[in-house]
């Protein structure tokens, strides 16, 4: 699991008061990426992308501007050039939010979908 601190801006406060819903997907994005810097050899940083493909979100309570929000990532798999996280944000032991999303690795150069070296990827999902 990698764990990651979010930074609320006023901005990401809606009318009502909280952090707006598509703020979420802002924070599994630089969460997820966030997590591929931190466990990849720079190398593989250098040479890959991540595109979202898919985020399946499910709402628990809201966040507001001061809390102290974290995102826990875990990556589940890979099929091909696709990885597949769950993303848990949470404020202290409350759960805010559930992501499911689904990832596809592209090289940086051709930006078309690669496969990871085995070695890299035994580095974030276990088997």
């Amino acid at each position: 699991m990698f764990r990651h601190q979010i930074a609320i801006d006023t901005a990401d406060i809606d009318h009502m008061g909280h952090v707006n819903n598509a703020v979420y997907l802002k924070w599994v994005q630089e969460s997820v990426v966030a997590y591929w810097e931190k466990v990849a050899p720079a190398e593989a940083v250098a040479a890959h992308l991540w595109v979202a493909l898919k985020h399946e979100i499910t709402y628990r309570k809201p966040a507001f501007l001061k809390d102290a929000v974290i995102a826990e990532v875990v990556a589940e798999g890979m099929q091909g050039a696709r990885a597949f996280f769950s993303t848990l944000v949470k404020r202290g032991e409350d759960i805010l939010a559930e992501v499911k999303s689904s990832w596809c690795c592209l090289d940086a150069e051709t930006k078309r979908p690669a496969r990871l070296a085995g070695d890299v990827v035994s580095r974030f999902i276990k088997p």
